[in-house]
């Protein structure tokens, strides 16, 4: 499954440069890899730079979130793959697709304390005189072997492969400040930076457990009718059309369809719902939904890797390829940043002693100091973690969001279109009225609803549905063909005969001064009319009326607060949709729309400069969600196409969930501003603090990890949105 994260790259190889390694193939595969060693934007970036030389390699998608790596390449097996990674001081392993990864054991820590203990006792000595400077260096260089050798190691590695990242830099400042005699600051920067390291992983950790917690929601086991008994089994090995038996109060385990039993199932993990929902026979479950009161048993239909929740997981997961105007942003300048700073250090250590004959220990203490603040993690790492926790917080509310860009641009949208069947109202319109034009009642009902009976259209499902309780007989429809926006056509009783709307019955020529009277008088009560006819004109009229979702008036009254202009595009007659329009207090209303013309409608707003959001559920809508900024995709729990296509897809059917998408996309950009005013500020300061003879090794550390800490946890605030 693709997934990216913090630094998405694809990398198509250049001509063969480097020499190939035994055991490749003209067939290129993809291959999953886990490296628990990559938690970083500095092992990403050395991963990307010497896997991508090699001519075997064709892309390369990494999701440091979850410490994962695909590769396109050409071996026959993995082996030389681990080998690269391996010499870059890292260990790869296939993922078995079981989801994201639980968390690496724990480290050792006697090492660490260790360090600590004698970079406190070198400190000790130097400031009090205590023995001499012999068991100063000795205690320092212990601290350095016990705290600092990881960092070291992967320095000497970086350095190899000629990649300037943090622990390079780190390792080049130690050294030059044991070589100019700097023993206690250097132990101690040594274990400081350490000590940095190990809680920014386990910060870190607290985004990565916001994913395995959707994971976490399915559980693992089912309870299956096998062998003429009820048998518990690995939910894996589940397959569709089994009969599964869940308790109350057990969470469901596969995605199904309700054979016996009553209850109320909270449907939150995937919808966002508040209140649990009743459930009956022939009513949808959802994995990770928690059983109410009363034992259910179910036929499931998906497998445990392609439910509901499962394509959510995968969904969010992969959401992170797109990056956000913020995350380019972020990741070209730091390919500049830290060059620079490092070219500023080089000055500092050389050009004051030439040219001002400054003291050359005293330079050089402040650019090794320099080089500490160097390399620009805390501003890399800052929109992964900060993203990451947006699109954790939106699925725990039941909105699926694409991908960062999404999130980001949420913010700017001025206008939402909005579609009204089945997205501003309930989409089960019901039949008000029957008007005979041109003879009895009964047959007139039988061809209308013989016709409507094969759409499935709301409008024509509610004159079906209506014939149906009346006990009526359908007759069977030859050469029957809908017509998009309009109504179908089809041949009853050997009459050809049409069933549309006000705008077929105009095309048709039907239309007159007195049909248009009724028509109207029907419409400005909010009422859908459709009129059956004939060759010579129309045969009877029907009036269907959609009651609007109280939550859609809420969520238009809120967009409305948050400075969004509501719109609404609708096939239906112009003054059913003013009607629609006013009771939802939505700003603009157009009726009479075919698909090309909603996708008009949306492409002159966008004509205007302004950021347009389109929400829809049905086919119809489907230009205009494409084209549109946005799309939102209605009650997309269950659907493939939605889940797949959208935007952002909200998994009920609650217009309100429109708000709080924008209110979360507001505050992840403004955790995204405050994290890079952060990093770059610290850096700001501390690099004047440097050159002015003021900033100390151990100080510099603080800056660089106290900065990656500070914007780690700015970030994972925004998980506090999903509670």
């Amino acid at each position: 499954m693709p997934q990216d994260n913090c630094c998405h790259h694809s990398h198509t190889a250049p001509p063969p440069s480097t020499g190939a390694i035994a055991g490749a193939t003209g067939e290129a595969r993809w291959t999953h890899l886990r490296i628990e060693a990559m938690d970083c934007p500095t092992e990403e970036r050395l991963l990307r730079d010497a896997l991508g030389k090699r001519e075997e390699i064709e892309a390369l998608e990494f999701n440091l979130m979850q410490r994962e790596l695909r590769v396109r390449h050409h071996f026959t097996d993995i082996e030389p793959l681990q080998k690269l990674v391996a010499a870059l001081g890292m260990q790869a392993e296939p993922v078995d697709g079981a989801g994201p990864a639980a968390a690496p054991a724990a480290k050792p820590w006697w090492p660490l304390a260790l360090g600590g203990v004698a970079a406190l006792a070198a400190e000790v000595c130097e400031w009090f005189g205590f023995g001499p400077q012999w068991l100063v260096a000795a205690l320092a260089i212990l601290a350095i072997l016990a705290a600092g050798l990881p960092t070291y190691r992967k320095g000497l590695i970086a350095l190899k492969n000629r990649d300037l990242n943090i622990n390079a830099l780190m390792s080049i400042a130690v050294t030059g400040a044991l070589l100019i005699g700097q023993w206690p600051e250097a132990a101690m920067v040594a274990v400081l930076f350490a000590i940095a390291e190990v809680i920014e992983a386990r910060s870190l950790q607290r985004a990565r457990q916001a994913i395995r917690q959707l994971l976490d929601l399915a559980p693992q086991r089912a309870r299956v009718w096998r062998d003429e008994r009820w048998q518990d089994i690995a939910a894996a090995e589940v397959e569709p059309g089994t009969r599964v038996q869940v308790r109350p109060g057990e969470r469901i385990a596969l995605d199904g369809e309700l054979l016996a039993g009553r209850s109320s199932v909270n449907q939150a993990p995937i919808t966002g719902e508040s209140l649990p929902v009743e459930k009956e026979a022939g009513d949808t479950l959802f994995a990770g939904t928690i059983n109410g009161e009363g034992e259910l048993e179910y036929r499931s239909t998906r497998k445990a890797d392609d439910s509901t929740l499962a394509r959510i997981i995968h969904a969010v997961e992969s959401a992170q390829n797109a990056k956000a105007p913020t995350q380019r942003f972020v990741d070209r300048f730091s390919r500049i940043y830290t060059p620079l700073v490092f070219a500023i250090a080089l000055l500092t250590a050389v050009l004051p002693p030439l040219l001002f004959g400054g003291a050359w220990l005293d330079w050089v203490y402040r650019a090794l100091v320099l080089l500490v603040i160097a390399c620009p993690c805390a501003l890399v790492i800052s929109t992964p973690v900060t993203l990451v926790s947006g699109l954790a917080a939106a699925a725990r509310q039941g909105i699926l969001v694409k991908g960062g860009v999404y999130l980001e641009m949420g913010r700017q949208l001025a206008w939402v279109a909005l579609d009204k069947t089945g997205t501003l109202t309930h989409g089960q319109p019901r039949q008000t009225d029957f008007i005979a034009l041109r003879g009895a009642e009964r047959p007139l009902r039988v061809l209308a609803s013989s016709l409507a009976a094969r759409s499935d259209h709301p409008v024509s499902q509610a004159l079906a549905r209506a014939a149906q309780a009346d006990g009526l007989a359908l007759e069977n429809v030859e050469n029957f063909t809908a017509i998009a926006g309009r109504g179908s056509r089809g041949d009853v009783q050997g009459h050809a005969l049409h069933l549309g709307n006000h705008r077929l019955i105009e095309e048709l020529g039907l239309c007159s001064a007195e049909l248009e009277a009724r028509l109207d008088a029907l419409e400005r009560q909010g009422k859908t009319v459709i009129a059956l006819l004939d060759e010579s004109g129309p045969l009877a009229l029907f009036a269907v009326a959609d009651a609007i979702r109280e939550s859609s008036r809420e969520a238009v009254a809120e967009l409305h607060r948050l400075g969004v202009r509501s719109l609404m595009l609708t096939g239906d007659n112009p003054h059913t949709a003013a009607a629609i329009a006013v009771q939802a207090g939505i700003d603009d209303a157009s009726g009479n729309l075919l698909p090309e013309d909603k996708l008009a409608r949306i492409e002159q707003l966008q004509a205007s400069g302004q950021r347009v959001g389109m929400v829809g559920d049905g086919i119809n809508d489907a230009p205009a969600l494409a084209r549109a900024d946005i799309g939102f995709a209605m009650g997309a729990a269950g659907t493939d196409t939605a889940i797949e296509t959208a935007g952002v897809a909200l998994m009920d059917d609650d217009l309100r969930k429109l708000p709080l998408f924008i209110r979360l996309s507001r505050r992840t950009h403004a955790v995204l501003v405050q994290n890079i005013a952060l990093a770059l500020g610290i850096k700001a300061v501390f690099l004047a603090l440097t050159l002015a003879g003021s900033g100390t090794l151990w100080m510099a550390v603080f800056a660089d990890m106290g900065a990656s800490l500070l914007v780690v946890f700015n970030g994972l605030r925004l998980l506090r949105a999903a509670h």
